[in-house]
């Protein structure tokens, strides 16, 4: 697959044009990733007009708000749909808390990476098994370790295609195609909290402070990532 081609061709397209192409091209070898963000909802929205038989997988780390777990649900019950829950390791978590403890993310960069790793990481490499495209919600405009990034990249660290309908949307732009279509979200959304993650290392934001600030917000904004988008 030629990457800077496909980059290419769908310059200027809209999320939908490109999901619609790459939904038919690769069906039943690609999977949406949820984290049930604003982005993951819209892109959700998107691919049931399109097609509804489309896999839609979301990591279940065990620390996550009692609002996101509520969103499956309505998600499920509003399309009709099924989303794949996928969970850490149970004995990988238990040997982690047991060496480390239960808040070891505060303890320095390094473990809360393998927190990270234990509750996501591995879990989402299980979930991304058989698959050519994975679909992800990421916008240039959400941090500044995302600025670089292309509409379809290559995942060297999954082997496979990471697709990205909607990196060049605004916050704006996507939060008002939420509210345009009715789209199911995450109630916390509306109590400050732009960007959502497992409740210890989710904080809310002022107005006009960067989006993902309050995401592992004890550390520098080079830092923030949990390592599934790592590059």
């Amino acid at each position: 697959m030629d990457i800077d081609s496909l980059n290419k061709q769908f310059a200027g397209a809209s999320a939908e044009e490109v999901l619609a192409y790459f939904l038919k091209e690769f069906k039943g070898e690609i999977a949406l990733s949820s984290s049930l963000s604003y982005e993951d909802q819209v892109l959700t929205d998107m691919i049931c007009q399109i097609d509804k038989q489309t896999r839609i997988f979301t990591l279940d780390t065990g620390r996550c708000f009692p609002e996101t777990y509520s969103l499956i649900e309505r998600t499920n019950m509003n399309y009709d749909i099924h989303i794949d829950v996928y969970f850490p390791d149970y004995k990988q978590v238990q040997a982690m808390v047991k060496e480390h403890g239960m808040n070891l993310f505060y303890g320095s960069v390094e473990l809360r990476h393998l927190c990270c790793n234990v509750r996501k990481i591995e879990p989402l490499q299980r979930a991304l098994k058989g698959l050519k495209v994975w679909i992800c919600g990421l916008r240039r405009e959400q941090s500044v370790t995302r600025k670089d990034m292309q509409l379809v990249e290559w995942d060297a660290n999954n082997n496979l295609v990471k697709l990205n309908p909607l990196i060049n949307w605004t916050e704006a732009e996507t939060i008002n195609y939420v509210k345009q279509h009715h789209v199911p979200y995450n109630k916390r959304h509306d109590k400050g909290f732009p960007s959502i993650g497992c409740q210890p290392c989710t904080g809310a934001v002022e107005p006009g402070e960067d989006i993902r600030s309050g995401r592992w917000w004890w550390e520098n904004p080079e830092h923030r990532e949990c390592g599934l988008h790592r590059r």
